[in-house]
């Protein structure tokens, strides 16, 4: 391992890459050798710098940054930590082709983590193995949709700087808090930084309905359906749970729920 980690960070949000500079500021045996805004920037110095560690931000315009570890070529790319939004990306190059990934917002526990993760990856000379990964990690975004996944069966959840996977067949149902959206999982519950538009399009319609723009739910959990004197609909989960139901989506529920 060299005595002096040489790190390249790549994000197209100025206050992201601030932020990774700031941390990084903090630790010893860092040098900072370049901060690119897209990634065009990245691949050039990526092949200019020969950095030992790249922070690489997943989702940016124009090339994002699966496209620069194809560019480069996953033989050639530096031990790489993901940084992303994107809940449903960050569990396949966590489990397939990263040192480890970065989910935002994170925190300073979290980022120390990730960092020590490469720094061992590094000392023990395991970056080929990563970098076979990132390569069949392509091969995959290269196949025919078709051919992928097409519903999320896991959601990877960060909590106090650590990561857990929630298995989707475990869900009850799922509602909007703010930005986030909220897991429910028996008297658990998790939440992930995920627009429900997003999730709705990403579960098997054959399980799992929006009934309304705060909730999405298991339709095997629903015990009851609900009609008020005033025209409200709900309904009532096996376990108590109560969910609104919009208009809009009443006629479909009762189809799927076979209500005549």
């Amino acid at each position: 391992m060299p005595e002096r980690l040489r790190v390249l960070i790549v994000d197209d949000e100025p206050l992201a890459r601030q932020r990774i500079e700031d941390l990084l500021a903090k630790k010893d045996s860092i040098d900072i050798v370049g901060a690119a805004s897209n990634g065009s920037e990245a691949v050039e110095m990526i092949r200019r710098l020969s950095p030992d560690l790249v922070f690489l931000d997943v989702q940016m315009p124009g090339m994002s940054g699966l496209d620069v570890v194809d560019t480069i070529g996953p033989e050639q790319m530096p031990a790489t930590i993901f940084t992303t939004a994107y809940d449903k990306f960050a569990l396949k190059a966590f489990d397939r082709a990263a040192v480890d990934y970065l989910m935002k917002p994170f925190d300073d526990e979290r980022f120390s983590q990730a960092l020590r993760r490469a720094r061992k990856t590094i000392e023990l000379q395991e970056v080929g193995r990563m970098t076979r990964r990132l390569a069949a990690l392509l091969e995959e975004e290269r196949a025919p949709k078709s051919a992928k996944a097409k519903f999320l069966e896991r959601i990877p959840v960060e909590m106090r700087g650590q990561v857990r996977v929630v298995p989707v067949d475990k869900i009850d149902y799922i509602s909007a808090s703010g930005p986030y959206a909220e897991l429910h999982v028996g008297d658990r519950t998790y939440a992930v930084r995920e627009r429900m538009q997003t999730l709705e399009e990403r579960l098997d319609p054959a399980i799992f309905m929006r009934v309304h723009r705060s909730a999405i739910v298991r339709l095997d959990r629903i015990d009851t359906l609900l009609r008020s004197s005033g025209g409200d609909y709900a309904v009532r989960l096996k376990d108590g749970t109560e969910l609104s139901v919009s208009r809009a989506r009443r006629e479909e529920l009762e189809q799927r729920l076979g209500v005549q």
